[in-house]
């Protein structure tokens, strides 16, 4: 660990998760991981499918977490951000993960031209959410990037994600609960139907915080599955036991 410190840059940390097994190095003061990256990465390493693609992956921890617990996927992470595309190919480098995971970088609305079409089982996004007319932006552009839609709207995510499933596949997008209806309304106007849903709470009394919603590109029918509630913290600052298993790899 102490030969990892030395490979630090003056404006980044290095974190662990799975109880120091996956490394991770993050600016210090731009954009880092949260806890809806982890969750986002526990849903689809439920699902089948060897072959995924995270869109937006900003350093890169969807991939990381995925191909740590299932070595046979194959995973592909898409950033369009320098710094964090530069964060992603280290944290796959340091993490020994070069066979299974590929980082690029790339605008996702122009990957048709990188990607065949049809070519993923799994497309996951934890997507900016803000519209890019409403609220202050950030004045940090990393962090502006990732939150607003700057680069991308929700259509054009949901485009990118049609495009690159399987006839079979699933598209997997954690959304904060107040925009949940838009996400719907997208996913069933470009013909993505959504098939399960989980909420996520911050407390168990508190109001949904986040969304996951697994959306098919075969199914034509309705229908969707309600998931049992995933509950963040059972007191201030401190996660359920259900988080701390996710986070340890469990």
């Amino acid at each position: 660990m102490k030969e990892l410190h030395t490979l630090l840059r003056e404006d980044e940390t290095l974190d662990t998760i799975y109880k120091g097994k996956v490394l991770i190095y993050q600016k210090k003061k731009g954009y880092r991981f949260s806890i809806d990256a982890v969750l986002l990465a526990d849903y689809v390493g439920r699902l089948k499918g060897r072959r995924v693609i995270d869109l937006g992956t900003g350093c890169g921890v969807v991939p990381l977490m995925i191909a740590k617990n299932d070595p046979e996927r194959k995973i592909v992470g898409v950033e369009i951000q320098d710094t964090l595309y530069d964060l992603a190919r280290r944290n796959v480098t340091v993490n020994g993960f070069e066979e299974r995971i590929e980082i690029i970088k790339q605008d996702f609305r122009s990957i048709k031209g990188i990607y065949p079409h049809e070519s993923f089982d799994i497309v996951s996004a934890n997507p900016p959410y803000i519209k890019a007319d409403s609220g202050r932006i950030n004045p940090h552009e990393e962090k502006a990037i990732a939150r607003h839609e700057l680069t991308m709207s929700l259509t054009d995510l949901v485009s990118a994600a049609k495009y690159l499933l399987a006839p079979t596949g699933k598209a997997v997008i954690i959304y904060p609960a107040f925009r949940v209806i838009d996400l719907i309304n997208e996913l069933r106007a470009q013909k993505l139907e959504p098939k399960a849903t989980q909420i996520i709470y911050s407390h168990i009394e508190s109001e949904g915080k986040l969304v996951i919603i697994e959306a098919s590109k075969s199914s034509k029918k309705g229908g969707l599955k309600i998931l049992p509630p995933r509950i963040l913290y059972k007191e201030l600052n401190v996660y359920t036991d259900e988080v701390e298993n996710i986070l340890g790899g469990a």
